[in-house]
């Protein structure tokens, strides 16, 4: 896809949204009234709390879900009263599928895979940003002829659909003037993506951190292209049930999440060795991540900047097919993804 072809269909759906601005001054408004609503709510029965139970997903691409549930931040503020289960997501697309089933409350993706979610209907939306990172690249194997983009025509890829790996080599191909039509992509979860590459059954994998640090170190694999531009905001997203029947909880889990990310910024190191642990990765794996890939010193609060990468993604993801309301869909998720409440008074 050439750039101008991208810009025109941004163009498309910015209008498709109906004045962006609006929109989300309509969405800080709303969710306030739902932040207020759900903090009303009676309390569980001998709870001071709306709910006795949270599940809450963490994540190896989510270094601060590791501080946060190693620090007992959430269980501290709730006590007793409410259980907290937390839960595994082994990429952006397995922690949809947990909030949309309703197995987990509050689940971290990338924007990108929250966008293609709630365009596809999931009741979801985004109440904190945990980075702003460069996890995906294009990788191949050390020893590998090719040696630009363009190379890859013809050839199988992996990558995990609905995940910012896979709208990220949408993104690269079309920079290179190739389309998904161009090569075969084999979807499988990304730690199986790295073994394909590793066994030579596949030329490329459109890889992601921590996994992809790893392969460099373990395996020689290089990185055949990388963009930060292609990589989309860390979300936490949660279920609009939870928002407003639980904002009390929910606004516990954006403080823990502030928090985290304050002692985060202080203390790189003893995250690195969380992850190293997490991820069972090499400690100066996790350093390069941390350091190198994970830029955690960014505003918790969704909003325009968030949404501007989302509506440059927009296009890709209308293309690729996956959305079945197409550009309206897309439209209307961007204008309704946002709930800043709790992110902006936990900043405060």
């Amino acid at each position: 896809m050439t750039s101008s072809t991208i810009r025109t269909k941004t163009s498309a759906l910015v209008k498709a949204g109906a004045a962006l601005a609006a929109g989300l001054t309509a969405l800080a408004l709303s969710g306030c009234v739902q932040g207020e609503n759900a903090a009303d709510k009676a309390p569980a029965e001998g709870s001071d709390w709306s709910t006795s139970t949270l599940s809450i997903d963490w994540a190896t691409y989510n270094p601060l879900s590791l501080v946060v549930k190693d620090q007992g931040l959430i269980e501290e503020a709730l006590g007793d009263d409410v259980t907290v289960e937390w839960v595994q997501s082994a990429g952006s697309n397995k922690a949809n599928e947990l909030l949309r089933s309703g197995a987990i409350d509050v689940g971290s993706t990338a924007g990108s895979a929250a966008l293609l979610a709630r365009a596809n209907g999931s009741p979801i939306q985004v109440i904190d940003i945990f980075s702003q990172p460069e996890w995906s690249a294009l990788v191949v194997a050390g020893d590998s002829d090719i040696t630009e983009v363009k190379d890859l025509k013809g050839k199988q890829v992996a990558a995990t659909k609905a995940t910012d790996p896979y709208f990220f080599l949408l993104q690269a191909l079309g920079e290179a003037g190739l389309s998904l039509d161009d090569v075969e992509v084999q979807n499988v979860q990304h730690a199986d993506g790295r073994a394909l590459l590793d066994s030579g059954s596949v030329a490329a994998w459109s890889g992601l951190d921590p996994i992809m640090a790893a392969a460099e170190v373990e395996s020689g694999d290089t990185l055949l292209y990388r963009n930060v531009d292609f990589n989309t905001y860390g979300f936490l997203n949660a279920t609009e049930q939870f928002i407003t029947d639980h904002g009390d909880v929910a606004q516990v889990v954006v403080d823990a999440y502030e928090e985290a990310r304050a002692w985060a910024l202080e203390n790189p190191d003893a995250v690195a060795e969380l992850l190293a642990d997490a991820a069972s990765i090499d400690l100066e794996v996790a350093k390069t991540v941390v350091n190198e890939r994970s830029n955690l010193d960014v505003s918790g609060v969704p909003g325009e900047a968030q949404v501007a990468v989302l509506e440059a993604i927009a296009p890709i993801i209308a293309d690729s097919g996956d959305v079945k309301g197409g550009e309206e869909a897309l439209a209307e998720a961007i204008s309704t993804i946002v709930h800043d409440t709790f992110a902006l008074k936990a900043s405060k």
